[in-house]
């Protein structure tokens, strides 16, 4: 984790600023940017000035319903991922909001009023906490095998009490 140094920033957008900020955003729907259905933005304020900072869509129920079909589809692919696959994802998650954990709360201090030295000492750490927590038992799963790695796999206990296990990749 970075070692910060200060917790007094320049805004979002400004020189200085850790925080990049583009003039207008779009929805982010299936791994990409998309305009709002209704075609409008609103101005998004920053409590800590009252001022428009940047726009933001507005958007309506057909982006609510757009952005359910791409979570709906994603879900096969993501079920049928192994625990340790899913596992993975998750601590790469992880690992992505401790790479930018001062951009993160800085941005996020801006858009809801905190004040920064509670976004980087809890707000954004406790998010990171919380993939590596689920990553861990997602691992966990009862009754399943969990894929260690390419030649280890363990049972954990079932739901009724009793206790599987495998070791190694021959063993059944």
């Amino acid at each position: 984790m970075a070692i910060i140094e200060s917790t007094s920033y320049e805004a979002p957008g400004e020189p200085g600023s850790p925080v990049p900020l583009k003039d207008r955003y779009e929805n982010f729907i299936g791994g990409a940017w998309v305009a709002p259905g209704t075609g409008e933005y609103r101005d998004n304020l920053t409590p800590s000035t009252g001022e428009p900072f940047c726009e933001v869509a507005h958007s309506g129920a057909q982006d609510i319903e757009l952005a359910l079909d791409a979570a709906h589809g994603a879900k096969d692919a993501w079920g049928s991922r192994s625990p340790a696959e899913r596992a993975a994802v998750l601590n790469q998650v992880a690992d992505a909001i401790e790479e930018n954990l001062e951009m993160l709360a800085v941005a996020e201090s801006y858009e809801n009023g905190k004040p920064v030295r509670e976004t980087l000492a809890a707000d954004i750490p406790l998010s990171v906490d919380h993939f590596r927590y689920f990553a861990g038992a997602v691992r966990a799963e009862e009754g399943r095998i969990s894929e260690i790695d390419e030649h280890t796999s363990v049972q954990f206990p079932t739901s009724d009490g009793g206790v599987e296990d495998r070791a190694g990749a021959g063993g059944g």
